[in-house]
């Protein structure tokens, strides 16, 4: 029987020979697709005992940029900077449909919005809605000004939402094939986004590090802004409600809380720049990948129980708390534990700097 205070057992990190470009779990079983430097797509199962490959094919020509898993799992998509979309059947390997070029540019994100239809994004700025049963675009729309950094869908599938590189939130209606609406211009470029709080919340990740929150529906102007992540917040995902988990190019993987905005600590760390993230089909462990050529697994099963309490102030040494496999996953942060409680002692009474004054409803 283990012990209370047991570290949870996370799978052993998968080494990969190139640099890994995106990363997706699949929906319901224990298996993920990585998009490499060189192009190639390769399928791995993973478990706390045994990670094994399963297939590696060559799609793209360059980089592949995203792989994306259907909502049943019996598809993935994948986009590349040879301006290619590729849809391959997930048990077999076998090439569903090819379109190539989809775009006029590289293609730099890619959403997939149901079993047959996908969103594509490209460095132009350029964003086209596909069926996959016929080889064009039913929407085709240019209206940001730099590259297509992330995009979501609402969970009515009416309005899509991407951020750019031009520093702008745009919304997208895929029925009416019309923009909706667009943010006004921010002081860095947009990299990522994700839903929150019922809908009612989306956050955006920036290069300068600032969290930029936005009443659902009013995309012209953020409602909130949360500073503190020391450099660009490249990825992200909703691991709750009010839980977003970060990847920044400090290499940091980040919990943080929604407001009220707080960090909750440190879920991992990767030695260069992190470039993807996916939770897994049991949303209890969290896949990250980095320059470094690793991909890492962490435990994340106990943030979904941390509350935060809106009327206690933020203490600085939360925001660097080793958080589950975080404590003990790399040598990195062996030096650290008596540092972290010194600073804890020294922190008791501090103000909060780490949140913003005002917690907007």
């Amino acid at each position: 029987m283990a012990e209370a205070n047991e570290e949870p057992r996370v799978p052993a990190d998968i080494k990969c020979d190139d640099l890994v470009m995106s990363v997706d779990c699949h929906p319901s079983r224990p298996l993920l697709a990585l998009g490499s430097i060189t192009g190639a797509v390769t399928l791995h199962s993973y478990s706390v005992d045994q990670n094994e490959r399963v297939r590696g094919q060559r799609h793209h020509k360059k980089s592949c940029r995203a792989v994306r898993f259907s909502p049943g799992g019996r598809r993935l998509y994948t986009v590349g900077k040879d301006k290619s979309l590729w849809c391959v059947d997930v048990d077999t390997g076998g090439i569903r449909r090819k379109i190539k070029p989809a775009h006029e540019s590289a293609i730099n994100s890619l959403l997939v919005t149901g079993e047959r239809f996908v969103a594509t994004g490209d460095d132009e700025g350029t964003v086209k809605v596909w069926d996959m049963r016929s080889k064009a675009a039913t929407m085709e729309l240019h209206e940001c000004e730099d590259f297509i950094s992330d995009m979501i869908l609402d969970q009515q599938q009416r309005i899509l939402l991407a951020t750019s590189g031009d520093g702008t939130l745009t919304a997208f209606n895929i029925r009416q094939k019309k923009m909706v609406l667009q943010s006004e211009l921010h002081d860095s470029e947009l990299l990522s986004l994700c839903a929150i709080k019922g809908e009612k919340k989306l956050v955006c990740g920036s290069g300068d590090g600032v969290l930029y929150l936005f009443n659902w529906g009013e995309w012209g102007n953020m409602s909130d802004r949360f500073p503190g992540h020391p450099s660009s917040i490249t990825c992200m995902v909703a691991l709750t409600d009010d839980v977003i988990l970060t990847g920044s190019s400090d290499g940091l993987l980040r919990a943080v809380n929604i407001l009220p905005n707080r960090f909750l600590g440190v879920v991992g760390e990767h030695q260069f720049d992190v470039e993807g993230l996916a939770l897994t089909h049991d949303r209890h462990l969290l896949v990250s990948s980095s320059h470094d050529q690793c991909l890492k697994f962490w435990s994340v099963a106990d943030i979904h129980r941390q509350r935060v309490q809106p009327h206690k102030k933020a203490r600085h040494a939360t925001k660097s708390k080793r958080l589950g496999t975080a404590k003990n996953h790399n040598n990195f942060f062996a030096g650290l534990a008596e540092e972290e409680r010194e600073e804890e002692r020294c922190s008791d009474d501090d103000d909060d700097d780490d949140s913003s004054d005002d917690d907007s409803d």
